[in-house]
């Protein structure tokens, strides 16, 4: 991204941000001008994965989650206010969950549907659920050739880490989809840029 002078939108849970390995990772981020946002501090699962409206946390177990998440992203100097944007965890969330986030006074956001990019995190031994990065590729440049709307607005989310089971990162394709994306005219804005 730096080659590219692209700025992106990086969500961090508050475990992330509270790691010292990760520091100075995180103020490069920022001093390059990137958006850094919340994701949760323990990464809670909200909502049950089958019955979605069933809600799994308590208004105070959310809002702690969340409060904690800033508390940790203070240490940057990214307040709530600053970084208002709020990517929920395994980004699953139900419509209590959205209006929670409403009254932090926050704006939820969530990625794009239609490619396979979110499941850059998967590893060959989980079988089915397994997509190789040619895969995740391929399913970009599908939805953009097919869509009347390519990728205009489209929020495409990729993973800094995966498990190291994983040898295949889809993170290492970057460069090669951000060029081919240049060269079909595409620019890439910040979460922040985009929705304002």
């Amino acid at each position: 991204m730096k080659e590219a002078r692209i700025k992106a939108s990086f969500f961090f849970t508050g475990r992330f941000y509270a790691q010292p390995t990760f520091g100075s990772l995180i103020s490069d981020l920022k001093n390059d001008g990137h958006y850094l946002g919340a994701h949760s501090d323990q990464h809670l699962l909200y909502c049950d994965w089958t019955k979605r409206d069933s809600t799994l946390v308590t208004r105070k177990q959310f809002s702690d989650d969340v409060r904690n998440n800033y508390g940790r992203m203070a240490k940057f100097g990214v307040t709530a206010k600053s970084a208002p944007y709020f990517l929920p965890p395994y980004e699953w969330y139900n419509s209590t969950i959205a209006d929670w986030t409403s009254a932090e006074g926050l704006q939820l956001v969530n990625f794009s549907p239609g490619t396979r990019s979110t499941a850059d995190y998967t590893w060959p031994e989980m079988g089915k659920n397994y997509r190789s990065s040619d895969e995740i590729y391929r399913s970009i440049m599908s939805l953009e050739e097919r869509d009347l709307n390519g990728l205009n607005g489209f929020i495409l989310l990729v993973h800094v880490g995966t498990d190291p089971r994983r040898t295949d990162k889809f993170y290492f394709r970057l460069k090669e989809l951000l060029a081919e994306l240049s060269n079909k005219g595409y620019r890439f804005e910040r979460i922040d840029d985009l929705l304002n």
